[in-house]
């Protein structure tokens, strides 16, 4: 029985092509305190991509400790599947182990496959698997609410258009190709995206250049105790995941994976002074030091950032922008455990205009700012345009609904460019 695939070509489980079939090591048998800075290969999930190995993400295990994991080698060639996945990353997506790799293991929720080559390529495969088509049948079959998770018996159960072993050998080169055009225009468009940080990062401290801040009144959030009081002003708790440069909490708060938590703010009395009722600026402490953000709207700060309140009547948008122009290389940054506080904020020396400027800088700031949100803008629609379009391919091709011997591939980035 067929489970939500539609394709012109037979659909088959893959069980029936399986020699082999791993998972990773689990608990005790792989964890962080094995890791060294050479030796055997660790492949996991995020070096699992799309058909695509990912280099990124290297972690290694001594050679000594690889043999005794022999069970989850991979070698050249292998299929790696992704047995956890997330709404960025499908659950089942595949990927050949690249040439070159040396000594490797799988993970744990990183499957190694090898399958009966004559009938099923594993270059076939690892498209098919990565296709929409299979990623929906996938889900149906996963477990788990935020992150989908299968096992080995799932996989086995996985159902793929299987075309004959030259017809799969042709759309495996085509995909090929064609995805490494639209990868090709992929990585042009995060050059600029770093290229246009990189011009707003270098003007900002241009724009907003001067003399010395005064002393500022800085407060630290408060922990989660605050929970326990009457639910009488519910107000937004920010925390340090959510703080990035220059984006607004609105913004930080719809952003996938950074759910707004909510607390209560407590009696009148001490504690009201961290929380922010009017526009203000807050500073990542910890993990995320020198992220500036500006709150419009009242919220909680969280015991791990800085709100800072005031800054001896200065204009605050355009303190807002200067400490964004900071480039927060402070000692403490460097420390054991990097961190900052405010005193390290009070003691740090910034440039600042004169306050009959500071408006007008601002503005500009503003601009600023504003010029870079709109290109990061045009080009993330760009790039998103280009992964539905290399879906879309990767799905129509292995599913036998695009016909390779009419197709010239110059329409597949038609309408994009970098």
């Amino acid at each position: 029985m067929t489970i939500g695939l539609t394709s012109s070509f037979p659909i088959i489980p893959i069980r029936r092509f399986i020699r082999e079939l791993t998972d990773g090591p689990f608990g005790s048998a792989l964890t962080s305190a094995h890791y060294k800075d050479q030796g055997a290969r660790v492949i996991r999930l995020g070096n699992i991509g799309s058909a695509k190995f990912k280099q990124t993400d290297e972690a290694y295990i001594s050679l000594d400790y690889f043999h005794q994991l022999q069970r989850h080698q991979v070698m050249a060639g292998d299929l790696i599947i992704a047995g956890l996945g997330d709404t960025n990353h499908p659950v089942g997506r595949a990927c050949l182990a690249p040439e070159g790799l040396g000594p490797a293991i799988v993970k744990a929720d990183c499957f190694r496959a090898r399958l009966d080559e004559g009938r099923l390529l594993h270059r076939y495969a690892a498209w098919a698997l990565s296709s929409s088509a299979v990623s929906q049948q996938i889900r149906t079959l996963t477990r788990g609410t935020t992150r989908m998770r299968i096992n080995l018996d799932i996989v086995r159960e996985i159902q793929l258009p299987i075309p004959g072993i030259e017809e799969q050998r042709h759309i495996a080169d085509f995909l090929d190709a064609e995805t490494a055009r639209i990868d090709h225009l992929i990585s042009k468009f995060d050059r600029q995206r770093a290229l246009v940080s990189e011009r707003e990062k270098a003007a900002l401290p241009l724009t907003v250049s001067g003399a010395l801040l005064g002393d500022g009144q800085v407060d630290t959030g408060l922990p989660w105790f605050a929970k326990a009081h009457p639910q009488s002003h519910l107000v937004p708790l920010i925390r340090v995941l959510q703080l990035q440069r220059g984006v607004d909490l609105s913004d930080s708060q719809r952003r996938p994976g950074n759910v707004p938590v909510f607390t209560t703010a407590g009696p009148s009395g001490s504690h009201d002074r961290a929380i922010a009722d009017a526009p203000g600026v807050v500073i990542g402490r910890y993990g995320s030091i020198g992220n500036v953000h500006w709150a419009e709207n009242p919220y909680w700060p969280h015991n791990t950032t800085l709100y800072v309140k005031n800054f001896a009547g200065n204009d605050q948008r355009y303190c807002y922008h200067l400490l964004r122009a900071l480039p927060y290389d402070m000692e403490q940054a460097r420390a054991a455990v990097p961190g900052v506080n405010r005193n390290d904020l009070h003691k740090q020396l910034v440039p600042l205009v004169p306050r009959s400027l500071q408006k007008r800088v601002s503005r500009q700031a503003d601009e600023l700012a504003a010029w870079q949100h709109a290109t990061h803008s045009r080009i993330e629609r760009a790039q998103m345009l280009l992964d539905e379009r290399r879906q879309a391919l990767i799905t129509a091709v292995v599913t036998g609904q695009f016909d390779l011997t009419t197709a010239s591939g110059r329409n597949v980035t038609e309408g994009v460019s970098a």
